[in-house]
């Protein structure tokens, strides 16, 4: 996800992408340790989509 899509969704959005993606790292997360994890790539990926969304979340909380 590119900031630039993420800036793009309202408050709510984000806040509800956020922990879709907090679950989705935790079953990764389940499945690393079981040593089942087919995708280890997908983990960097959405830490990084969870930071971005955190930042932008940031952002508007300091504007406020």
């Amino acid at each position: 996800m590119k900031p630039a899509e993420v800036r793009e969704l309202s408050t709510d959005e984000l806040r509800g992408r956020e922990k879709e993606l907090d679950d989705q790292l935790f079953r990764l997360r389940i499945q690393k340790s079981m040593g089942q994890l087919e995708a280890p790539a997908k983990v960097v990926t959405l830490r990084r989509d969870r930071a971005r969304i955190k930042t932008i979340l940031r952002e508007r909380d300091i504007q406020r």
